[in-house]
């Protein structure tokens, strides 16, 4: 862009130049001013409502999986195992979209630089390592349905080295997503305190706002939508040529996962690729805003997906609906106060689901908590 007049480098320097596209006014090179007021009067009671949604039910499903597996089922497959760090992932990132509330509602951070740095950070790591745990289950599931007789043993290696696995993704989040702790911060900018990145050398700022984009969307996009449909894909084949009453019931359920993945996920990231694409070049102001205004709708929409998470890969199945069901139980007991130390309220309903559990094949019980 060319500069435009007094102080208007300013405004260029930080649209172009900011990681994520902002509702902040900035000048054009010819000098003409593009306001955003409507944007941000749109972002200022949308986001917070949208994001409290997000945080209340994300917050139920997930913590009712992390009790699950803490209290009421030993994780028996690697696909468990993914699942209880899905969850914990899940509820690590809803916990930052309070943050993220007031400052729509406020159209101003709020809080301190470290709060902002811990924060971005803390979103995106949880953010990233949940897209990655979501690869890892495909893959999982993969290997027990199609390569079953002949992946045994390495099933039987991996789920021993499970904590290592989940060591090693919580680890290649941490990398991905480390530039967000440094390049973001708190600073002023037209008068509002906001908490957004910041690029100290111009010159690279556009080549480092790309590549924080690409890695976004490499590894929170492509990287487990291919795996889930190169896994998914040979699952159908192979449950389509089974001899297995239950067939069509999982066929079903693969459909639904991935068709939910798409519809919250591909909108965002066309979104995100566009955003890219236009880095660094000129714009025309109706065209930001409308990338502005459909980036709101469309991070609700991903977001969204922390919230269906246990529906999907939890709750769908039939086990997982008896140990909700069990929680129930246990919950009602202790408001009742019924319940003495430890969870003996649930003895009798235990005894029941305890015997129908005992009925289920051991095929059956291989293929975890996830209906196949």
């Amino acid at each position: 862009m060319n500069e435009g007049p007094e102080n208007s480098s300013n405004y260029e320097y930080f649209n172009d130049y900011s990681a994520i596209p902002t509702s902040t006014d900035y000048f054009f090179g010819d000098g003409v001013l593009c306001f955003m007021g409507d944007v941000r009067n749109f972002t200022m009671y949308f986001l917070p409502i949208a994001y409290s949604f997000i945080c209340v039910f994300g917050l139920l499903g997930n913590i009712l999986v992390v009790i699950t597996f803490a209290f009421y089922k030993k994780a028996k497959s690697m696909t468990d195992v993914y699942l209880f760090n899905m969850a914990i992932a899940d509820i690590l990132f809803v916990l930052t979209l309070p943050f993220w509330a007031v400052n729509h509602a406020t159209d101003s951070w709020k809080f301190s630089n470290i709060m902002c740095k811990l924060t971005t950070s803390i979103y995106a790591i949880n953010f990233n390592c949940g897209m990655l745990l979501l690869t890892c289950i495909s893959l999982d599931r993969y290997i027990a349905i199609v390569q079953a007789t002949k992946c045994f043993r390495l099933r039987t290696r991996t789920l021993a080295y499970k904590k290592m696995i989940c060591l090693m993704v919580w680890l290649f989040s941490i990398i991905i997503s480390s530039s967000t702790f440094i390049i973001n911060q708190k600073y002023t900018i037209q008068g509002r305190e906001v908490c957004e990145a910041k690029y100290h050398v111009t010159s690279k700022a556009v080549k480092w706002k790309i590549l924080t984009l690409s890695l976004q969307l490499l590894f929170g996009f492509f990287i487990p939508l291919m795996f889930m449909i190169f896994c998914y894909m040979f699952i159908v084949k192979t449950l389509v040529q089974a001899n297995n009453s239950k067939r069509h019931k999982a066929i079903r359920v693969i459909i639904v996962v991935v068709l939910v993945f798409l519809v919250c996920q591909v909108p965002h990231n066309m979104v995100l690729l566009v955003v890219a694409n236009n880095t660094g070049r000129q714009r025309s102001c109706s065209d930001e805003k409308l990338i502005a205004y459909t980036r709101s709708v469309t991070e609700v929409l991903a977001f969204l997906h922390c919230c269906l998470n246990p529906v999907l890969y939890a709750f769908i199945g039939q086990k997982f609906r008896n140990y909700f069901l069990k929680i129930m139980k246990d919950l009602w007991c202790v408001g009742r106060k019924y319940k003495s130390a430890g969870f003996s309220c649930s003895k009798i309903y235990s005894e029941s689901y305890i015997s129908r559990q005992t009925s289920e094949t051991f095929e059956n019980e291989n293929a975890s908590s996830f209906t196949m």
